[in-house]
C-alpha cells in the first residue's frame, strides 16, 4: 500500500496551514540498504498494569504507557520476526541500573522517580533478546549518549536504523535526533513506537518526519525489507 507523505496519526492535530508550511519537506521515504533494528526501552515498566489508559494506571504505575504500549506489541512482533528471518541485526537499549545502584544521580531534573520493581528494566517477555542480539545499557535518553552503539554499528556495516519502542517524545526522539547527527538514515515505525500521551506521540512523530527521519507505516517497512531481501537473493 502506498501512503501520502502526511498520511499519519498526526492528521487530526496538525492543521492545514502548518501542513502547507512544511510542504517543502515532502519526499520519497525509504529503508536504507543495510539497516539494523533498534528497540528502545521496551522493558517491563512500560507495560505494567496491562492494556488500560495511562490515566487509570498513574497512581500505581506512573511510568506505564498502558494501552499504547500493548497496542504496539503485535506490530512489533511482526517486524522483529521479519528482521530475524532475513538476518537484520537486532539491538536493544535499556536503562543502566548498575550505575544507578551505585548512587550515581543522572537525572536532568529534580523530579521524583517512581518506585521500580526488581525486573522493571528487563526486556518485556514478548521481545526477549536472542543470543545473537545486542543489548546495550544507557544512562541518558539517547541510545548514542555514552554508549558503544556507534562502534557496533560501524563494525556491522550499518548505514541506517529502524526504530521501535518508547517513549516517542522522550528516548525515541532523542535517539533519532542523535542518529541523524551521526549520519544514519533513520526510519521510525509509526505502529511500533508509543508514549503515555497521544498528543506528545503525534507531534513528536510529525517533527521527526519533517526534520530528522522517515516515519513509515509497518506494512511499508515490511515491503521494503522484503524487496531488499529478494534483490540480495538474486
Amino acid at each position: 500500500m502506498t501512503y501520502d507523505f502526511e498520511d499519519h496519526c498526526w492528521k487530526d492535530v496538525v492543521d492545514e496551514e502548518v501542513l502547507q508550511i512544511y510542504k517543502a519537506y515532502e519526499r520519497e521515504t525509504f529503508v536504507g540498504h543495510s539497516p539494523a533494528l533498534l528497540l528502545i526501552d521496551m522493558y517491563n515498566m512500560a507495560y505494567q498494569g496491562g492494556a488500560k489508559p495511562p490515566i487509570e494506571l498513574q497512581d500505581e504505575f506512573p511510568s506505564s504507557c498502558g494501552i499504547h504500549a500493548w497496542e504496539a506489541i503485535e506490530p512489533t512482533k511482526r517486524l522483529l520476526a521479519m528482521a530475524r528471518s532475513i538476518g537484520i541485526p537486532v539491538i536493544y537499549l535499556t536503562s543502566d541500573q548498575l550505575t544507578r545502584a551505585r548512587g550515581v544521580k543522572v537525572s536532568a531534573t529534580n523530579r521524583k522517580g517512581p518506585a521500580k520493581s526488581a525486573d522493571a528494566f528487563e526486556i518485556f517477555e514478548d521481545f526477549k533478546p536472542l543470543p545473537d542480539d545486542l543489548l546495550i545499557y544507557k544512562t541518558r535518553a539517547s541510545a548514542f549518549q555514552g554508549t558503544p552503539l556507534t562502534s557496533y554499528l560501524t563494525r556491522m556495516g550499518i548505514d541506517s536504523l529502524i526504530v521501535l519502542g518508547e517513549s516517542t517524545s522522550g528516548c525515541v526522539r532523542a535517539s533519532v535526533v542523535d542518529a541523524f547527527s551521526h549520519g544514519y538514515h533513520t526510519v521510525v515505525v509509526e505502529e511500533c513506537v508509543f508514549d503515555r500521551s497521544p498528543l506528545s506521540h503525534k507531534i513528536s512523530l510529525f517533527d521527526l518526519h519533517h526534520k530528522y527521519a522517515d516515519v513509515m507505516h509497518i506494512d511499508e517497512v515490511l515491503a521494503h525489507l522484503g524487496n531488499c531481501h529478494l534483490l540480495e537473493s538474486v
